[in-house]
């Protein structure tokens, strides 16, 4: 695994942060480092994938980069003729994604599509992740996503939606970025590296109160959003149709 030091040496400008090659050699690293739980997550989508795939059916993995969510589901798949999706818009990140896939032989499918996910047709859903994607996509243009993965989902399917969030409470809101960058320094990173990373995806990662999501997903049709993982400021939650 390459270490991730992207945001290692003083940079005279910090860009935009982009999930180009460079940031795809040492994803699984920097991941690793920067999102707590996000092995949790990742092996429960099994568990989930058990419970809810159903025959027949199709399940997406939405801003897949390595694959490691799709590759979660095909474990947990037990239904005859399912079908995976992993989709990302960074040709990078699949480019990696298929030789992660192709090394797993299973019976179920994963397919790799490079495409926007707001450009994706659902069909048959009985399970769609987003683990930290939805969080890159416009706000404006969230709603029309999710009721785009609503009406080509299944009655009985789910969406697994994990994000960064925010608080509307000053204190819980600085309170639990600080304690979250603690943890970063904890698994290695500097302080530069820290402050650098946080001003990269200013402009590019827009995080929502877990009340926003809970009531996005209830506006589309979904019964009941329920929030089952949380570490510091990144949760996940599952929303039943």
């Amino acid at each position: 695994m390459k270490k991730d030091q992207i945001f290692a040496q003083p940079l005279d400008k910090v860009s935009g942060f982009k999930f180009d090659d460079k940031v795809a050699s040492v994803f699984a690293d920097m991941i690793k480092r920067s999102v707590p739980g996000y092995e949790n997550i990742v092996f429960m989508l099994r568990v989930l994938a058990e419970r809810f795939v159903v025959a027949d059916s199709n399940c997406y993995d939405l801003g897949c980069s390595l694959g490691a969510s799709a590759l979660s589901l095909q474990t947990g798949i037990k239904q005859p003729g399912c079908r995976i999706y992993a989709v990302d818009n960074s040709q990078a990140m699949i480019e990696r994604c298929r030789e992660n896939v192709a090394a797993v032989p299973s019976p179920v499918t994963i397919e790799t599509v490079c495409a926007d996910i707001r450009d994706i047709e659902f069909t048959r859903a009985s399970v769609v992740v987003l683990n930290f994607t939805l969080q890159f996509i416009p706000p404006a243009d969230r709603d029309a996503l999710l009721r785009k993965i609503y009406d080509g989902m299944l009655p009985g399917g789910i969406v697994v939606l994990s994000e960064k969030i925010t608080h509307d409470n000053p204190f819980t809101r600085e309170l639990l970025i600080d304690i979250y960058h603690d943890w970063k320094r904890s698994n290695g990173y500097s302080d530069l590296e820290v402050s650098q990373k946080r001003t990269a995806l200013e402009n590019v990662l827009f995080p929502e109160t877990f009340d926003a999501h809970r009531a996005r997903l209830e506006r589309i049709g979904f019964q009941h959003c329920e929030q089952w993982f949380q570490c510091f400021n990144f949760i996940s939650m599952v929303a039943f149709k």
